[in-house]
């Protein structure tokens, strides 16, 4: 479902990427002194955007303009989320590991989430672990969410975690430190009566 989502966003940010650009070049082109097409809505570089009688049309409606400026700002404001919620990166897609000869190769970051979750997934009274890299290549971080049975104590389970799943998982990837956050939750269940 995420590969979907990620083609169809790439598609919509092509196609209106396309769009922009089309329209961008026109405009420039005609503003240059290029002739104008005979389907576009000016015909020449001294041409104005909004005539006069565009302009005043709405003159009685004192409404008109601060909505048509309240409308174009949450536009803008809606497409530079959508910018952030784009380039912003959740989740590390690689990691860069240190093999010695000063090259180093690159280990991709879904493996090692993978790996971590598994190692902790493994361990005693653990239901469920989540594991998120976030952070730079050369320096990633953990992000590591534990299920927890009832029978376990947290400050167990974050001892065990730390010095088992976190520290193989620095260890094979030759780095120096991997800082993490860790999230203990419990399993709650529900008491049978009895009688």
């Amino acid at each position: 479902m995420r590969t979907v989502l990620r083609t169809v966003n790439r598609v919509l940010l092509g196609l209106l990427g396309l769009v922009l650009l089309a329209l961008g070049g026109s405009v420039l082109a005609v503003g240059l002194g290029a002739p104008a097409p005979s389907w576009w809505i000016h015909h020449g570089r001294r041409d104005v955007l909004l005539s006069a009688a565009e302009r005043t049309r709405w003159r009685d409606a004192g409404w008109w303009w601060p909505a048509v400026l309240a409308a174009l700002a949450v536009l803008v404001l809606l497409a530079l989320w959508w910018l952030v919620a784009v380039l912003r990166r959740r989740r590390l897609a690689e990691v860069l590991v240190d093999t010695g000869d000063g090259e180093g190769a690159l280990l991709r970051g879904r493996a090692l989430e993978s790996a971590v979750a598994q190692d902790a997934g493994g361990m005693d009274g653990v239901e469920r672990a989540d594991v998120a890299l976030t952070g730079r290549r050369s320096a990633p971080a953990a992000r590591v969410r534990l299920l927890l049975a009832p029978h376990v104590a947290p400050a167990t389970a974050l001892h065990r975690l730390t010095t088992g799943a976190l520290a193989h998982a620095r260890d094979s990837a030759g780095l120096a430190s991997l800082p993490a956050e860790v999230r203990l939750k419990g399993v709650r269940h529900q008491a049978e009566r009895v009688g």
